[in-house]
């Protein structure tokens, strides 16, 4: 059955509008905090949250998600709590927690986050490493070869 000139300019104009559709929304897993103090927000909700990703509480604090048990997520937070209430949204950012590192550091003076406060502007040239990695092997690790002097008598002992 072939369509009248009218239907398939309707149904053609349609479609394109349908197929643009879903293409303007973004769906974002939230949380919301169950508790907060000394530093540590608990988080209900965030089902698929990894170890190690980045999380912006609704004051726009954000915290790192270190400790995943079934029914919450202990999260850090980067800076003061106070700002954070019970009840509040935490948005996943989808990125795990890395900071700026390399030659491009030396000399300046930079927030928990690699975000210089140092007034100098923004790092140049700078890579990214991640926070949470896993340390190498003692078979890979160089030896001590150097003493670190402590200043403490019982410690320099050793």
């Amino acid at each position: 059955m072939e369509l009248s000139p009218r239907a398939a300019e309707l149904t053609s104009l349609l479609e394109s509008r349908i197929s643009h559709f879903y293409t303007n929304f973004q769906v974002d897993e939230i949380g919301r905090v169950v508790s907060v103090g000394d530093g540590i927000a608990r988080v209900y909700g965030l089902n698929e949250i990894q170890a190690g990703e980045m999380v912006e509480f609704a004051s726009g604090v954000k915290g790192i998600a270190l400790n995943l048990e079934n029914e919450n997520v202990g999260i850090v937070v980067f800076g003061s709590d106070t700002a954070i209430k019970e009840g509040d949204l935490v948005k996943r950012t989808g990125s795990i927690v890395d900071v700026p590192a390399g030659k491009a550091m030396l000399g300046r003076v930079v927030d928990g986050l690699g975000v210089p406060i140092d007034g100098r502007g923004a790092l140049s040239d700078h890579e990214r490493r991640r926070v949470e990695v896993k340390a190498p092997g003692i078979i890979e690790r160089k030896s001590v070869h150097e003493p670190m002097q402590t200043g403490l008598k019982a410690k320099n002992k050793f």
